[in-house]
């Protein structure tokens, strides 16, 4: 990927040798032209394309350093990292690309009180059970913390509440400080509110539509939220009256779509896709979960639950492949002891799996809904 940017480069950049140490204003020369030339998904048109405010310059500690600031309007601190190690290598000097994340809301919020204090919602949704919703949308809020961004989960799964068990905070309850506002529970910095903290599950399993509808509104407005650069919502599995429900009272900006690559959760995720155009929520894209199953001893890979299936439906519906999970003992686990690999080890596989499906999101809610994506057009007014 690096090296079909670095062979855009002008012949002076390209001569050089590796070991050769360019003056300071090369070396920022070259740092703009790869900021300004380098394209990947989440960066169409160049880095700088999207960048608010662009600094550079020198630190010497124990090594001389140069430093690059930029303020980005999504996280991408993992993919930028990466560049910076290309550039290292080009320049022969130590580089370090910093991001200061400012998300702003892409679409006008109803949200009132401390619920206004949300920037993005985004709905995590399955077509069925099963496909591991949950645990992805744990995993995508601690994988967005680690890119930099403040984030929050709201369970909207109902009928079954799962996430109090994910986090390790079952049995923990929300308290109020003014008697009208719950506030969310912490874990590791991330916020959370549940109907799962507020009762028992087997109450919440018998409510009608009209009673879950009205809790869930409860627990997103009458919660006091921290400024969020996301909410994440994990939903209740499925396309019917209490997903069409949520998926219209409530001001998402966006759903991401959660499946396996096997034919029967397919066809069901393509129904959630379906039911977010009904209530004209855009889909940011897909994440197949259960990918495959890597073997421990020899590295091989078994499709299990078939191949491609994801990437093939992202195809068909017009959509983005979000990134592919691996089946892995060790995310069960985390999930039922109410831990996360990416906690314990934010730049392990595991970790760098959510961390760049998380990038992808948060990008494509910026590139697809934002008025100030650069895939936007723009009007010209002449004379």
């Amino acid at each position: 990927m690096f090296g079909k940017f670095f062979s855009k480069q002008t012949s002076k950049q390209t001569t050089s040798q590796p070991n050769e140490v360019l003056n300071a204003a090369e070396s920022e020369q070259l740092i703009i032209d790869t900021l300004t030339n380098y394209v990947s998904s989440n960066f169409p048109q160049g880095i700088m394309a999207i960048c608010q405010q662009v600094t550079i310059s020198e630190v010497t500690k124990k090594t001389p350093c140069l430093v690059v600031n930029l303020t980005v309007p999504f996280p991408c601190q993992g993919e930028l990292d990466e560049l910076a190690i290309s550039l290292s290598i080009a320049l022969n000097k130590a580089i370090q690309i910093e991001s200061q994340l400012k998300v702003k809301a892409v679409r006008q919020s109803s949200l009132t009180g401390d619920a206004g204090n949300i920037a993005n919602i985004i709905a995590i949704s399955s077509g069925k059970g099963g496909v591991g919703k949950s645990t992805t949308t744990v995993n995508l809020a601690y994988a967005l913390m680690a890119e930099g961004a403040k984030v929050g989960i709201l369970d909207a799964d109902i009928y079954g509440p799962s996430i109090p068990t994910m986090l390790g905070i079952a049995s923990e309850k929300p308290s109020s400080t003014d008697g009208k506002l719950m506030t969310p529970l912490e874990v590791n910095e991330l916020s959370a509110m549940s109907i799962g903290f507020l009762v028992d599950a087997d109450d919440a399993t018998v409510w009608r539509g009209p009673m879950a509808s009205g809790a869930f509104n409860q627990l997103l407005n009458e919660t006091a939220w921290p400024e969020l650069d996301y909410l994440l919502i994990d939903m209740p599995p499925g396309t019917g009256d209490i997903q069409l429900t949520l998926a219209q009272k409530v001001p998402v900006a966006a759903a991401v779509i959660v499946t396996t690559p096997q034919d029967i959760a397919l066809v069901d995720a393509v129904k959630g896709i379906t039911m977010f155009d009904k209530v004209k929520v855009p889909v940011l894209g897909i994440i197949e979960n259960m990918s495959y199953h890597l073997c421990e001893n020899c590295g091989h890979q078994s499709h299990i639950f078939g191949e491609a299936g994801g990437k093939e439906m992202a195809m068909s519906q017009n959509s983005q492949l979000l990134g592919q999970l691996p089946l892995d003992i060790t995310i069960r686990q985390d999930a039922d002891m109410g831990q996360s690999d990416i906690v314990k080890n934010s730049t392990g596989e595991i970790a760098n799996h959510y961390r760049k499906i998380a990038r992808n999101m948060a990008a494509q809610l910026f590139l697809q809904c934002d008025n100030a994506s650069p895939l936007n057009a723009t009007v010209e007014y002449t004379d």
